[in-house]
């Protein structure tokens, strides 16, 4: 089993619809923190990066929308690698209340030169990193 890392987000009022529930786009914001605050943890602020030429491109997304998150609602959001390619991860990332499943989701990135949006190896230190918090399947 690979290495989880957790980050807890509040639902906000901006968060939610009309009737207090979180709006389903707004997970994807919640996932891409939990991502952030991966990378931060293991040294790779993403702003540095993108001024080193490297950016992350969203390829693909599958999500389970089980239960839903409401307004105050504190959420954990968990973050661990499901798979790595040497330009590509894939995230397994699930979002939790009180230890109740309310998403799961498989996030694809790929690495990639944002000036001209093509794919590119990551940077070596970084991919050793994931390879080490993935798991012996990899």
């Amino acid at each position: 089993m690979s290495a989880i890392f957790q980050i807890d987000v509040r639902v906000y009022y901006e968060d939610t619809d009309a009737a207090g529930i979180v709006y389903y786009a707004n997970y994807f914001r919640f996932l891409e923190r939990g991502r952030t605050e991966f990378l931060r943890t293991l040294g790779h602020d993403q702003h540095a990066l993108m001024q080193e030429g490297i950016a992350f491109a969203v390829r693909s997304v599958s999500a389970e929308f089980l239960k839903p998150a409401k307004l105050d609602d504190l959420l954990t959001i968990e973050t661990a690698v499901a798979k790595l390619g040497r330009a590509q991860v894939s995230f397994a990332q699930r979002i939790l209340r009180d230890n109740e499943l309310l998403l799961d989701a498989k996030i694809r990135v790929a690495c990639i030169d944002p000036e001209r949006g093509k794919p590119i190896p990551m940077p070596r230190t970084l991919h050793q990193q994931l390879s080490a918090l993935s798991g012996p399947s990899q």
